[in-house]
């Protein structure tokens, strides 16, 4: 994601690459019996834990997935779109339960293209929760968990069913989007839907002792601006599975400036909702239709205000990514590095959070997760891009915050200040992207660390 390069007085507002929502879950208070059995922990051999760090709980999650579609009386409601008033809807509502009912592999296939003959489901959406379904399948099974099959065909058909509920009804997202936490905790569900793709003990928080201090911050009602850059849609489950055990208000509470693709996508969607965003039309597909520009400027200088509003009031953390999009391999090297960010954007977000009335801090914050579900090689202008999914492990890093003031005294002229501080901030990111690459692919582990970059696995 990423602010327009644009003045503070215009009321421009931002263009954003595409984030998606994904989340972790709670169980139903339900009665009713859940459409899968209840995997015991003991399931799991020993090995198998330490692969998986959350094991035990992991099995009653599989299970909270399937329960998490049941209603205490009647199955689950329509979540209301529009005005995102959006309480459920009426609880008595006749929905179709085609893939909530689902019990085996070809059941659920089945019932795609069950809907696509009686026309409640587009062709091209039928392809791609198709081959989104075989491709996370297939990334399940390369984890080695004895109990795959279970948990994509769990998490699936909840994914499915949301999917072709909001075909059916779909949500609109106001410019400040609060996470839909019920009667439908889509937070949840998207969290267990990345965390099987997660391997955990080859993943890395750098760090860690500066999101407690985050924490500490946001409960004396300061800001927290964090800086970085931009994987994959799957983003922000990362970051909050990374620090779910250890710093939940950070994995709960952040808001994330989301481009326009995440909230229009119909396989994105489901996962948006269940995620704090500012919503925003992207600068790089601003004229795709000429005759919506306006009213994309319209929203924008919306959400611009939400942001302004929200900072004032104080105790916030947003994530933002000014690099214009998700980074994406060297097209000769193949390697992947950090996009760099455009010095204007970051500066506009500075001035956003210094103009608020509220102290606010700015950290770097590096992230690699782009094995996971990586983008396509290119920009795509229509929506409905290929899910490349895999198991993989991933990493978060965050360095101090830096000071604009410490920066640019040492320049007299402003616009060398605000190169100044982007390469600053931009070279801490690299930095840490480096430690974390070294961890992961370079097979170091903990013993990449540096001596500004502290590994850790708080989740072991």
């Amino acid at each position: 994601m990423v602010l327009l390069s644009v003045s503070l007085q215009s009321h421009t507002l931002f263009s954003v690459s595409r984030v998606s929502s994904s989340s972790s879950f709670s169980s139903s208070s339900s009665s009713r019996p859940p459409l899968l059995p209840k995997l015991s922990s003991s399931i799991f051999s020993r090995s198998a834990a330490r692969r998986f760090p959350c094991a035990v709980t992991f099995a009653s999650k599989v299970r909270g997935m399937a329960e998490l579609v049941e209603d205490k009386e009647a199955g689950v409601a329509v979540c209301a779109s529009g005005s995102g008033v959006g309480a459920e809807d009426n609880m008595g509502l006749n929905r179709s339960r085609t893939f909530l009912d689902a019990r085996t592999e070809g059941a659920l296939l089945a019932g795609i293209r069950e809907e696509v003959e009686a026309g409640r489901l587009p062709p091209n959406v039928a392809s791609g929760m198709e081959e989104l379904y075989q491709n996370y399948r297939n990334a399940v099974f390369q984890s080695g968990n004895p109990r795959a099959d279970e948990i994509s065909l769990s998490n699936m058909s909840v994914a499915l069913d949301r999917i072709f509920l909001d075909v059916q009804d779909p949500f609109v997202f106001s410019p400040y989007h609060k996470a839909q936490r019920e009667p439908f905790d889509y937070y949840m569900f998207g969290q267990n839907y990345i965390r099987p793709l997660i391997d955990f003990s080859n993943s890395y928080v750098g760090n860690i002792s500066l999101f407690y201090d985050m924490e500490e911050k946001l409960q004396q009602g300061h800001n927290v601006v964090l800086i970085s850059n931009h994987q994959t849609e799957a983003d922000p489950a990362a970051i909050a599975l990374l620090l779910e055990s250890t710093n939940p208000t950070i994995a709960e509470k952040t808001i994330y400036v989301a481009g326009d693709r995440v909230v229009t996508d119909p396989l994105c969607k489901p996962f948006s909702m269940g995620r704090n965003l500012l919503c925003v039309y992207s600068k790089k597909h601003m004229g795709d239709v000429p005759e919506l520009t306006e009213m994309k400027r319209r929203a924008n200088t919306r959400s611009l205000k939400e942001m302004a509003l929200l900072l004032r009031g104080g105790s916030q953390i947003i994530w933002i990514a000014p690099s214009g999009g998700r980074d994406r391999p060297d097209p000769l090297t193949k390697e992947w590095h950090p996009a760099p960010f455009d010095a204007a954007s970051v500066d506009n977000m500075r001035r956003l959070t210094e103009h608020s009335g509220v102290p606010g801090h700015i950290y770097p914050l590096a992230l690699m997760c782009y094995d996971i579900m990586p983008p396509p090689p290119q920009v795509e202008k229509d929506i409905g891009e290929k899910r490349v999914i895999s198991f993989h492990g991933v990493g978060l890093s965050v360095a101090p915050e830096i000071k604009f003031h410490e920066i640019a005294g040492s320049y007299e002229k402003a616009d060398e200040a605000k190169e100044a501080y982007r390469h600053a901030i931009f070279s801490s990111i690299v930095e840490q992207y480096n430690v974390l690459n070294s961890a992961i692919h370079g097979k170091q582990g903990l013993k990449a660390s540096t001596p500004t970059v502290s590994l850790s696995q708080p989740w072991n």
